[in-house]
């Protein structure tokens, strides 16, 4: 998979990919993560990307022609699946879109800065929007960063154990069940006697009802659907 974001702060990027799973899957080449910086496409002798919005008001806009001269150059280069701008006006990424995502080969990412970009790029160019929440953030590169980490962890080869990704949250509409690990006794603490039985369908059962339970009690909305 190749994933390219567009980017007006692109060093805020760094740490995310450079570490842990994502710098491991990057270098088994499972995927490529390629940054480009807006302002390389920016206009006139100072680079710029954004200007007042018509109508006025506060705050600035991302222009329309840095965008469109970079996102036509990547075009002209590979075919992308999906055109994603992430913004907090959109509907809420789910595991259900991640998991749809994690098929693609070519995916293509923009992240929002200031008062956001231009509508007509919106409505030109971009063929999913997605949000990590109805809250607003300085920028869209870390929504961004949530977006690829949730898409490459799914990437067969990327995390050793895959049946793990399998039985995270959501995955079938349930919160994971409570897990423990060592000491099986913490200060009169007890691990459940059922996960310490051996008894591998006993403890499915179990999983299975905690899951419902604690999904039941913190997230009633995923059971409607």
């Amino acid at each position: 998979m190749r994933i390219d974001i567009i980017s007006a702060s692109p060093q805020l990027l760094d740490s995310p990919f450079n570490h842990s799973i994502i710098k491991r899957a990057q270098k088994k080449g499972l995927v490529d993560i390629v940054i480009h910086d807006l302002r390389d496409y920016g206009l006139g002798n100072y680079k710029q990307i954004d200007d007042s919005p018509f109508g006025g008001g506060a705050g600035m806009v991302l222009m329309i022609e840095p965008i469109a001269n970079c996102i036509d150059q990547l075009k002209s280069e590979r075919d992308y699946d999906e055109i994603i701008y992430v913004t907090p006006d959109a509907p809420t990424l789910n595991q259900k879109t991640v998991n749809t995502l994690s098929l693609e080969k070519n995916l293509l990412i923009l992240t929002g800065h200031y008062k956001g970009v231009d509508q007509r790029i919106r409505d030109i160019y971009m063929t999913k929007e997605v949000s990590i929440g109805d809250y607003v953030l300085t920028g869209g590169e870390l929504p961004a960063a949530i977006l690829v980490d949730a898409i490459v962890r799914l990437i067969p080869g990327v995390i050793g154990d895959e049946q793990s990704a399998l039985t995270d949250s959501f995955q079938d509409n349930l919160l994971s069940p409570p897990v423990y690990t060592r000491p099986a006794d913490y200060k009169g603490s007890k691990v459940p006697e059922v996960l310490l039985s051996g008894n591998f369908k006993k403890i499915d059962e179990w999983r299975e009802e905690k899951a419902l339970e604690k999904t039941k009690s913190t997230r009633p909305d995923l059971l409607d659907e």
